[in-house]
């Protein structure tokens, strides 16, 4: 980090923030609506799309850490990040609007393929924006509460995009017509979801980019390294032998595995389970609008209060009881039916709940990782944050990867019909659904939690290493004569 830096104003806060509405949008859209869109409408089964999502993501797990350290290593006279994050607007405009305009003609193999590479694209140019942004968080700011307030706009914005655009799209372009009486099965809205969200998250990138443009004089640029893929990779295992990183990751994993899985479903769920149509899931997404505001209002409060770790576990347990005892409760034929007026309005106060607790944590997980950077630039001697939040984004994308294969492989499980029609699924479907997909998330969000309980840097220890780095610079910077003396 540059010395001598002036503050970040809450402008550039709020404009490095408004980045991630790109990725919300991308990830809402792939964990709500692309399952049942390519399921349901398009007609292929839920086990291919899973799968599709999966062979993806492995492709991912190599590409997203390349762009990390690639980016890592940049330099140019517009910084490490700011070159990616714009060549990556357009393209990943363009690309999240295919995805939703799917020949409506072509078999179902060659459908398969054309949801594979477009998936892939997406996701490719949506990472070389996304993963160069989040790096930044770690160099706008060292400061161990700041990071936690700079991830809080970012996720929020992530979260509020997400949102937004699926309310968007159940309440203006998933409407009932005389050929689709449901309107989560008319492909023409999603078509017109597709036009609209790949423009705003074109704005939204370019937005971004320029509006931390400015802070590139500040930024850190790395020093000249040897070159070759065999000194690349060696520099790559050396950050990722990083314990407290290896921590954040598998939790990460953990914890996006079992978030997708409910996510995806939460369509399914909501449709067929609790009976809602396009106008009663929209209410529940301002829900999770509110849930958004209030998780990123709570997680900085809370980490200046408790720290990050103790706040985060806290956090996690309390939302998993609140998201689960709905389903135990009418499993147990102890809550509201189907069509009863108090079914809408209890299901969105526990699900804004246990959002706000989910929000909050996730905040404060992102911005345990972003103390990593110094923690390894310690022992590496190098700045690696595009590196770490390429796990990280990595992490996030099993949300959307593993998410869509095992709900396939759950929704196959249970035998769920294709092109079902709300009322008509039968109960032991519904049942077997929930006592099958629930207690995999809690053993994958429980799993998370206790990793998060190893992550080693407390505020403490992040600012002990901070000023080892300042004591390790100050010598640095000295004449080789004063060093010499120094040493003497």
């Amino acid at each position: 980090m540059v010395a001598n830096r002036p503050p970040i104003s809450p402008v550039t806060r709020l404009l490095y923030g408004v980045g991630s509405l790109a990725f919300g949008i991308k990830d809402n859209g792939f964990n709500v609506l692309l399952l049942l869109y390519y399921n349901q409408v398009m007609g292929l089964s839920a086990r291919l799309v899973g799968t599709i999502a999966m062979v993806a993501l492995l492709l991912d797990a190599f590409i997203d850490p390349i762009i990390g350290h690639i980016s890592d290593r940049w330099r140019s006279a517009w910084g490490r990040r700011h070159p990616f994050m714009y060549v990556a607007a357009v393209p990943a405009g363009l690309t999240y609007l295919l995805l939703w305009n799917a020949p409506s003609n072509w078999s179902h193999a060659a459908l398969a393929i054309y949801l594979l590479v477009t998936i892939i694209v997406v996701r490719s140019f949506l990472a070389l924006y996304e993963i160069p942004s989040s790096a930044l968080a770690a160099e706008l700011s060292n400061d161990y509460d700041i990071r936690t307030g700079l991830l809080s706009y970012r996720t929020f914005f992530a979260w509020f995009g997400g949102v937004s655009m699926a309310f968007v799209a159940f309440i203006v372009f998933l409407r009932p017509d005389s050929d689709h009486p449901v309107g989560q099965l008319n492909p023409d809205g999603y078509a017109n979801y597709g036009v609209v969200a790949s423009v705003i998250m074109c704005v939204a990138i370019l937005v971004s980019a320029a509006g931390t443009q400015r802070q590139i004089p500040w930024l850190q640029q790395p020093g000249h390294r040897a070159g070759g893929i065999v000194a690349a990779l060696r520099e790559m295992a050396g950050s990722f032998s990083n314990r407290a990183f290896l921590v954040l990751l598998a939790a990460g994993v953990c914890s996006a595995m079992a978030a997708g899985i409910q996510i995806t479903l939460s369509t399914y769920f909501n449709t067929y389970f609790w009976g809602f149509n396009s106008d009663q899931l929209s209410v529940l997404m301002l829900g999770v609008l509110v849930a958004s505001a209030l998780g990123a209002v709570a997680a900085p409060r809370l980490s200046r209060r408790f720290g990050k770790k103790r706040s985060a576990i806290a956090l996690w347990l309390l939302s998993i009881v609140f998201y689960y005892c709905p389903f135990v409760l009418r499993l147990s034929d102890c809550f509201p039916a189907n069509g009863s007026p108090l079914l809408l309005p209890v299901l969105l106060v526990t699900i804004t709940i246990s959002l706000t607790l989910i929000v909050s944590s996730s905040i404060l997980t992102a911005s345990m990782l972003a103390d990593v950077s110094e923690e390894s630039e310690l022992s590496t001697g190098r700045r690696s944050e595009g590196l770490f939040f390429s796990a990280n984004t990595f992490a996030q994308k099993c949300v959307s990867g593993v998410g869509l294969f095992t709900s396939g492989m759950i929704l196959t499980l249970v035998h769920f019909p294709e092109e079902a029609v709300p009322g008509q699924v039968s109960e032991e479907v519904l049942r077997d659904l929930a006592l099958t997909a629930l207690p995999i998330q809690a053993a994958l969000y429980l799993l998370s939690i206790g990793l998060i309980a190893a992550f080693p840097i407390t505020r403490a220890a992040h600012e002990a290493n901070l000023a080892r780095l300042a004591s390790r610079r100050s010598v640095a910077a000295r004449p080789a004569s004063q060093q010499s003396s120094h040493r003497n």
